[in-house]
This record gives C-alpha cells, structure tokens and sequence, in this order.
C-alpha cells in the first residue's frame, strides 16, 4: 500500500519544470554573428610574453570574410614595413630587409608568427565553426562572474588543425570567454582566454585575448585590439602580391 501511495504522488508532482536545453548549433551560429563580418579593418597590438623577456609589435589587419587577410606590421622599427597576404588557402610574406617574398605553405604553416604563440596555421583557417564541427553542449559554469555555455567541438573534415575544441560562451551576449584546442589524441595544446567585451557596430566583440601554446615557453601573447571597424570599403589592390612591396 505505501509503495502504492509513493507512485500515485509522484504521478501527481512530477518535479520542477524541465525547460529544453538551447541548441549547441544555434550557440555557434550566434557567436558567429558577433566575431564574423563581411570585412573588417582593425589596429591591434601584440605582447609577446617570453621565457626572459617581453617584446610588443602593432600591425594593421584588412580582412574579406574568410578568404582574404592583409596585414602590415607599423612597429617596432626591425619590423616596420613587414607584411603579410592571405588568399585564399595560400600565403606571402614580405620581408624589407632582405626585399624578398616568401609563400609559407607545408610544415611552415606549424612556425610561429613573429615569435608568438599563434602559428601560420591559426591565421590561415578562419572557416565558420559551424561548418567544420559537430558541437555539443555539456553544460553551464561561471567564467568572470558571466554564465557561460560549455561547449564541446569535434572536427567533421579532416583538414583542421585542432582535432577538438572547448568553447566557454558568454550566456548573454554569445562571445568565447575561454577556449582550449585539442589534437586528436586528446592532448591539449593551446588555451586561449577572452576578455574587455565591448559593444561594437551592434555586435559584441572581445577586443583582448591572451594565446598560450602550451607546448612552448614563455607566459604566453597578449593581443589588444585598438581600432576596429567592420563592414568598410576595403580597396581591391590591397589583396594582391604588388601590395606587399609598396
């Protein structure tokens, strides 16, 4: 009879509401539409955090989807007038001291990029998320005081240069707080955090980040975007080669 009892009141109050989970893909697809663009023309700083010492460069970046990038390194003076195009899958470095123009391609790709903690590899693949993995939500935790969604990435093609990823969303305002990439063998090797999230053009947009590569020395490089604007008209000569010597 109590065994009775028990079913009939748990059949009159089954528990709180349970209220559906939001959709990983709609995540992706949301934090897409604050950090993609049609173009964008942006100055930025970068901090690179050595084993003993620091250094800090400025460059300015013209980028066209996900396509084509150009950027022109302004500071310091060894580095002045260094530049760099992406078209497409392939890319050019400019170089004024020696007045030369190498395409870096191959294992290249894998080298640091002026020393730093991002690779050719990173600058290259600015392909949507959502085209090239399979996402899925496994739960929500608190990163600077903000709700965030966890999200967990897979890759479904093969050419990628992080097998997996973990994704720390803004609940809020859907930007990256945090992430960690992963190679297929689960082994973590860069770890990137978010931050000064700012409301840009009627998007949000993180203007900091620090890039640590784990496999390397140093405290990692911190990145300060201080002007940017999206959605300008960007001149067609920029992206070609006869760019990189002007």
């Amino acid at each position: 009879m109590k065994r009775l009892l028990y079913l009939i009141l748990l059949a009159a109050y089954p528990g709180p509401p349970c209220f559906p989970q939001p959709d990983p893909a709609e995540i992706l697809k949301k934090v897409e539409n604050n950090i993609s663009s049609e173009n964008r023309v942006f100055e930025s700083t970068m901090i690179i955090h050595g084993a003993r010492t620091s250094r800090t460069m400025t460059s300015r970046t013209y980028s066209v989807g996900d396509k084509q990038a150009f950027t022109e390194y302004l500071s310091p003076a060894r580095d002045l007038g260094t530049k760099m195009l992406k078209l497409n899958n392939q890319l050019w470095i400019y170089s004024p001291s020696s007045d030369r123009t190498i395409e870096i391609s191959g294992n290249m790709l894998r080298q640091s990029v002026m020393g730093s903690d991002l690779s050719y590899e990173d600058m290259m693949d600015d392909r949507k998320l959502t085209e090239i993995y399979n996402s899925r939500l496994t739960g929500t935790e608190t990163v600077d005081n903000r709700k965030v969604y966890v999200l967990e990435l897979t890759a479904n093609v093969p050419d990628v240069a992080y097998y997996s990823r973990k994704i720390w969303v803004d609940a809020e305002r859907f930007v990256p707080l945090k992430e960690e990439l992963f190679a297929k063998s689960g082994q973590l090797l860069k770890r990137m955090t978010m931050s000064d999230v700012k409301y840009i053009d009627g998007r949000w947009f993180p203007e900091s980040a620090i890039y640590k590569d784990i496999l390397k020395q140093g405290g990692g490089t911190e990145f300060r975007i201080t002007v940017i604007k999206f959605n300008q008209k960007i001149p067609d000569y920029i992206f070609s080669k006869a760019a990189l010597k002007q």
